[in-house]
């Protein structure tokens, strides 16, 4: 599992101090407790992270693995940061440089999986596909709708006429609905190894999806179909959406409890206080907050505080961020520790939310 499509750009200034997989997600988590939970709840008890360049957030974070029972003698959980003197950049490389840990690892077949596509995969049957089909890897995939274009340019499973694997390509919305591949891979350890010495030694790629493209002639690749809910989160725009889809109750209940329980570094806060001049209308909020003013729809974090006759509104408030009195927030998305001061109005766009920088304080002049 790992940190490797290098997409922080695309979510600002949230992701400057932070790999994706690290961002806050519903009200308590971050993304990769998602990821990670749905591994050991399906019995997964070596979990390796490729961490990226940013590695302080998750080191605090995940630590030993202790949330998730991977605190242990024998396997548990591996960080590995990626190696600066490395010739090559890139997903193969990074692997690669790791190669030593697959040796040494007792398990013969692989779970690989890009934690920016959040839904609850049933693993253990996709594990049973992989195996029943005798397959040297299993690609899986969502049958995805797109009649707006949302996932332009996505990876997606080119079927033939049978329902086998042909190749992967790119979404370019030439049809409302396509195979969108998410960043899953079950494969034998030993084809894994195979295929990332042959991509060192011909140095024609740099990303495992190409040198499953370039060498899938050699290999019997199969597939598997994911039917649940999956979220996508590549861009602010997603990251945003994803959050307050939370609010839709199907969604919710799959995502948190689809495959689950999901688990996260615990901290002691108590409940939440409402006075009686706040109105809370469709939303998820955390312990620890104190709510004096109006919020609708929007996900609130641990220890926010939000003011008398503040509005609060289709936003996200992250750990600890405050809005005092009086100030109107709609369409926003206040990082850890950032204040909107009194009086002050910050509206986004739903199709472009507004962003407070982490710690930023923002007051009227």
């Amino acid at each position: 599992m790992g940190n490797m499509d290098k997409q922080e750009s695309n979510f600002g200034s949230l992701c400057k101090k932070r790999p994706i997989y690290m961002l806050p997600f519903g009200g308590r988590y971050r993304l990769i407790d998602f990821t990670i939970s749905n591994m050991v709840n399906h019995g997964i008890s070596t979990v390796a992270v490729y961490t990226g360049d940013k590695i302080r957030s998750t080191m605090d974070h995940l630590g030993n693995g202790k949330p998730w029972d991977l605190n242990r003698r024998f396997n548990g959980l591996f960080l590995f940061p990626p190696i600066q003197s490395l010739a090559r950049k890139g997903e193969i490389a990074e692997l690669y440089s790791t190669i030593d840990f697959f040796d040494n690892c007792k398990d013969e077949n692989v779970l690989l999986i890009h934690p920016n596509y959040l839904g609850s995969v049933n693993l253990k049957e996709a594990y049973y596909d992989f195996i029943e089909t005798d397959a040297d890897m299993t690609l899986i995939y969502k049958k995805q709708v797109d009649p707006w274009g949302q996932y332009i340019n996505c990876d997606k499973i080119i079927l033939d006429k049978n329902g086998k694997f042909k190749n992967i390509g790119i979404n370019l919305w030439t049809e409302q609905e396509f195979n969108m591949y998410i960043g899953m891979i079950i494969l034998k350890k030993k084809v894994l190894l195979e295929i990332l010495k042959k991509a060192v030694e011909d140095g024609e790629t740099t990303y495992l999806k190409e040198a499953i493209i370039v060498y899938k002639d050699k290999y019997k690749i199969n597939t598997h179909e994911f039917k649940g809910h999956i979220e996508r989160i590549n861009d602010l725009k997603s990251f945003y959406d994803a959050n307050l889809n939370l609010l839709k109750k199907e969604i919710s209940q799959e995502i948190f409890f689809g495959g689950g329980p999901v688990f996260t570094k615990t901290k002691d806060e108590p409940s939440t206080f409402y006075s009686e001049s706040s109105q809370v209308h469709n939303s998820l909020i955390a312990n620890g907050c104190i709510i004096e003013g109006n919020v609708e729809n929007s996900i609130v974090f641990r220890g926010v505080k939000i003011g008398k006759n503040a509005i609060v509104k289709n936003s996200i408030l992250m750990q600890k961020s405050e809005v005092h009195e009086n100030a109107i927030v709609v369409n926003t998305i206040m990082d850890k520790y950032s204040s909107i001061g009194e009086g002050l109005r910050i509206v986004g766009n739903s199709t472009m939310p507004y962003v407070v920088e982490k710690s930023k304080d923002l007051r009227k002049e």
